[in-house]
């Protein structure tokens, strides 16, 4: 079902491009220092699988600081990624992409040191299609993104378990 803005009634609702927000929380078993790195896109392959394989335009070697930027496979669509934010003294990493013509994502994701052992991560996504008939893409996507905190968690975690 289309998503109506709020300005439109009954008698005349008009679709517009949907907009979802979806934030999760997962708890890695690793120090602060040790989890920040994992969610670079270059320390993502670490545990991410083969599905992840980012292709780094800007700097190369692949390195990861603020303002990478890389593209992405995103089933039949490459999406063009940047790094906007990637602050460790502030404990914070944002990342935006575009996939022409269908979407806009921007994802944040905070820390919160626990303990000597663990550290706790906030991811937000927010998906803006592109255009009414990116609309089912951009809700697919974000029912998608609920599930990713408790997978995310457990590959990661399996991943530092192996590689203490």
């Amino acid at each position: 079902m289309p998503l109506l803005s709020p300005a439109d009634n009954d008698s005349g609702a008009k679709a517009v491009p949907a907009h979802i927000r979806t934030e999760f929380q997962l708890t890695i078993r690793a120090p602060y220092s040790v989890a920040f790195p994992l969610f670079g896109p270059d320390g993502e392959r670490s545990w991410a699988g083969t599905d992840w394989n980012p292709q780094f335009v800007y700097p190369s070697p692949s390195v990861d600081i603020q303002g990478t930027v890389f593209t992405v496979k995103h089933g039949a669509h490459q999406a063009v990624w940047v790094n906007t934010a990637f602050d460790v003294e502030g404990r914070h990493i944002q990342y935006a992409y575009f996939i022409s013509d269908v979407m806009v994502t921007t994802i944040n994701l905070t820390f919160l040191p626990l303990d000597s052992a663990g550290t706790k991560v906030t991811v937000v996504y927010e998906r803006t299609a592109l255009s009414i008939a990116a609309n089912e893409p951009v809700q697919q996507f974000g029912a998608a993104d609920g599930a990713r905190g408790a997978d995310w968690e457990k590959a990661i975690n399996a991943y530092l378990q192996k590689h203490p």
